[in-house]
């Protein structure tokens, strides 16, 4: 600690006395005169410092971590773009895969402090000197990124898509065409390799030809239990992240129970046999992927359209259906903070893509009963029958928010009709398959999902409407046989008024009274 105070203090002397090492001369330095200051001062501060981070226990290079991020931002401003480059080169051996320790404790403790630590730090000195770094860093930022979640440690996976979520927020204004197209290849390559896939194929061992049975336990009784879903266990609705100055702290937020990180994991295998270690190990990184899924849903969410503002438009959705004013217009105050505006209509279209692959993959692996019973019998996600209803409704949702609003929006007339196709398609799947649903709370979990769409399709204009309206009139009829909640029965009702109007079946109300003054 004392050797870390003393470096500190070379920072400063170093700061205050740049001409002392320009000056220097000697045998060995064969260095430009405007390189010497790195050379032979901030260079060796900084590896000194990153020893100490690699080498020593977690007190101590902690501190280190932290007066070392304290110097870059400090005097960073001072650093040419090439003495940067050097530094983190330095800075990722933190990351480095081959240096971590063997043991799986030890391992998980170094990725849960010092890598989380260090990743929300380059993240911030990033934000600072977006200007001098964003051509030198930000391919390494989102690889870095990328092997975080690539990890067996859920903190750090979680902490992979929030760094992501603060970057694109806090410098998004200053991106080019060319930094957004590998910020949305950053996050399809995210997508792309952490869907579970392994949740639809796994079978028992001895049994990978054999059918998945259920046993005695009805199903009924299973799903009457398995409300609980995986995801909405690792992720609670109101965890955003507004600015690096209002970071998550990850660690309020519970881990799951098999999360390898956790170390349950590790003290649950000391009595078990070779096969179910092996199984536990594979849950434990199913469940991290199933997290990291969720958790860049709601990042793309929160980019495109700032944090807390889709929750926010569902609040006011019910909240207009409560007092019969759906056909009203919302406006959320921080709807237009978002990067929404500095997307192109092909870079939505790829996240659009990745959203409704993930939806795809939640809705066939809650449709498959079977897999879930044995997953569930086998001890996956402890005691109840694992489901991904939030990541099927949440991924949706956010298909949704993102389709409506391009078809509102007159800077995207281009794109207006591959908007509406998708639309239609989407909708049509979406009210298809609720109508499949013989869970009571699966549907329930669908009323917000259901009042968005109605609510959205209510405000586009009357020739649109016809064209959703043609699609969707069937199913919808179908959907007034389930127990709604009233609010969405009063939604429904406008819905079908207005296709008596639109269709002229009928007369709304104004009409009506004027022909009778006449």
């Amino acid at each position: 600690m004392e050797a870390i105070r003393l470096i500190r203090h070379c920072a400063k002397y170093v700061s205050d006395r740049p001409q002392a090492f320009k000056d220097y001369t000697s045998d060995d330095m064969n260095v430009a005169p405007e390189d010497r200051v790195w050379v032979r001062g901030w260079f060796p501060i900084l590896f000194e410092l990153s020893c100490i981070i690699n080498r020593c226990k977690l007190d101590v290079r902690t501190r280190g971590l932290t007066v070392m991020f304290e110097i870059m931002k400090t005097y960073g401003h001072t650093y040419e773009k090439h003495w940067w480059q050097d530094l983190f080169r330095i800075v990722f051996r933190i990351f480095d895969n081959m240096k971590l320790p063997e043991q799986q404790t030890e391992k998980a403790e170094w990725m849960t402090t010092t890598c989380n630590h260090a990743l929300y730090a380059i993240c911030d000195v990033f934000t600072q000197y977006f200007e001098a770094l964003n051509n030198v860093l930000l391919d390494e930022i989102f690889s870095q990124l990328y092997w975080c979640v690539q990890q067996d440690n859920e903190q750090l996976a979680r902490s992979g898509t929030n760094c992501l979520e603060n970057v694109v927020i806090l410098n998004g204004e200053k991106f080019t065409l060319e930094i957004w197209d590998k910020t949305c290849n950053c996050m399809l390559d995210i997508f792309k390799t952490t869907i579970p896939h392994a949740l639809l194929t796994w079978r028992p061992a001895g049994t990978e030809s054999e059918p998945v049975l259920q046993g005695d336990v009805p199903d009924k009784q299973l799903d009457s239990i398995s409300q609980k879903s995986v995801d909405l266990h690792v992720c609670s609705d109101d965890q955003q992240s507004i600015s690096s100055a209002e970071k998550i702290s990850f660690e309020n937020r519970q881990p799951s129970q098999f999360s390898v990180g956790s170390g349950i994991y590790e003290e649950a295998s000391k009595n078990r046999t070779p096969t179910k270690v092996q199984e536990q190990k594979l849950f434990a990184a199913l469940l991290i992927k199933c997290v990291v899924q969720l958790e860049l849903i709601q990042t793309i969410d929160n980019i495109v359209f700032f944090p807390a503002t889709s929750k926010k438009e569902d609040a006011e959705n019910l909240a207009a259906a409560q007092r019969d004013t759906v056909d009203a217009e919302v406006h959320i105050e921080t709807q237009d903070q978002g990067m929404y505006h500095y997307l192109t209509s092909q870079q939505l279209f790829k996240l659009l893509d990745c959203l409704q692959e993930s939806h795809r993959f939640a809705k066939a692996f809650n449709s498959s009963n079977e897999q879930r019973t044995a997953l569930w019998k086998a001890g996956f996600k402890g005691k109840s029958k694992p489901n991904l209803l939030k990541q099927e409704t949440s991924s949706l949702a956010c298909v949704l928010r993102i389709l409506f609003r391009m078809y509102t929006d007159n800077n995207r007339s281009d794109a207006w009709e591959e908007v509406q196709q998708r639309l239609l398609n989407v909708c049509s799947d979406a009210i298809s398959y609720f109508l499949t649903l013989t869970s009571e709370s699966h549907r329930e979990a669908w009323t917000s999902l259901l009042l968005l769409f109605l609510t959205k399709v209510l405000k586009i204009s009357d020739d649109r409407f016809k064209a959703h309206a043609s699609r969707y009139y069937p199913l919808l009829c179908e959907i007034m046989q389930f127990d709604l909640i009233p609010e969405l029965r009063a939604v429904l009702r406008k819905f079908y008024l207005r296709i008596g109007i639109v269709f002229k079946i009928s007369h709304s109300s104004e009409q009506e009274h004027g022909a009778g003054k006449e």
